[in-house]
């Protein structure tokens, strides 16, 4: 059992956009940055740093007083506590908070800083195959990587609201001084190359055991304070990211956890990891071997959600320990 595209990586060329796509990716990597936003690349991995090294941004005391400080603030507790913000909460519909992808109250260079992100929308997604603004990308995250469909809302934060009014305004300060409509060293997560060995579930879940499990549990649900305020976020089951997050990736969840897991023992900043590229693949497909909520891009069957959304490195549809993944978990 192997991840899709691990042995088949054009998998769903039955998609006519494919062909387009594909050269869209196969721009030259010194195209000029003002091509990134007129023919609406999709960004290259960030480059390394200079001498100058990443961007730095204001500290947190820095924070003004006033309207703008007051929706910074608001902004930023929204995305560290997403689930005990008095607005944002009402959207998520498991046990995630938006700071649990991207570490250092989203400030971390190359663990998806927003001062990286900030600067290069509005951009080209081929997640939705058009162009999206922040606000919108702020949107798909709740409704993926927070399944706002099964929030109290019922969906993502309506467009110009509130609560995304001001995780901008915390994007925008955390960006103070950076270059505009450039792929910023530390932008994104670090690539971790695909290993030579096949992908392994079952070496993942040694791995996990021995370096995840005294934080996430054996069971992958997370750790919680008794009044609700989550500790370690889960990792599968109803409380985790759906089917259509970026994280149900074997390869985007491979780069998270290599430079960033575990907790304490690996520096994004300085790139120092505890894992093997092997054990951070392995560990990956071994945590994406799980149900989890359903995607919501669901298309009446596993196969066609399948064919449609999941022609990457993923599990979906794949059958693991006599499971065929794709059920969802509510």
């Amino acid at each position: 059992m192997t991840a899709k595209d691990i042995k088949h990586p054009l998998r769903g060329i039955r998609n006519p956009l494919l062909p387009a796509v594909l050269a869209l990716f196969a721009f030259s990597v010194n195209a000029q940055d003002d091509e990134t936003l007129t023919k609406q690349v999709e960004l290259e991995q960030a480059p390394a740093p200079g001498p100058e090294g990443y961007h730095q941004p204001p500290s947190l005391d820095d924070i003004p007083e006033g309207p703008f400080g007051d929706s910074v603030r608001s902004g930023w507790q929204a995305f560290v506590n997403t689930r005990q913000h008095p607005e944002a909460k009402r959207f998520v519909g498991n046990k995630q908070n938006c700071g649990n992808c991207h570490l250092a109250s989203g400030l971390a260079a190359n663990s998806a800083p927003m001062w990286g992100a900030w600067g290069i929308y509005p951009k080209y997604r081929g997640k939705n195959d058009h162009v999206n603004t922040m606000d919108e990308r702020i949107r798909g995250c709740f409704t993926y990587s927070m399944n706002a469909g099964g929030s109290e809302a019922g969906g993502p934060p309506e467009p110009d609201s509130q609560v995304l009014k001001d995780m901008q305004a915390f994007f925008f300060w955390s960006a103070k001084g950076a270059p505009i409509g450039e792929n910023l060293p530390g932008r994104g997560y670090a690539a971790v190359p695909k290993p030579e060995n096949e992908i392994s579930v079952s070496r993942g879940e040694e791995v996990y055991q021995d370096q995840c499990a005294v934080c996430h549990g054996n069971d992958g649900s997370g750790k919680f304070a008794d009044d609700g305020r989550q500790i370690f976020p889960p990792l599968w089951g109803a409380g985790a990211y759906n089917w259509g997050a970026g994280m149900h990736r074997i390869n985007t969840a491979a780069a998270f956890i290599k430079y960033n897991m575990p907790l304490g023992k690996a520096s994004p900043v300085e790139k120092e990891a505890a894992l093997t590229d092997q054990q951070a693949w392995d560990v990956a497909a071994f945590i994406n071997s799980h149900e989890r909520p359903q995607d919501p891009r669901w298309e009446g069957s596993k196969a066609s959600t399948d064919e449609k959304w999941h022609t990457h490195q993923c599990l979906y549809n794949e059958t693991v320990r006599g499971h065929t993944l794709g059920d969802g978990a509510g």
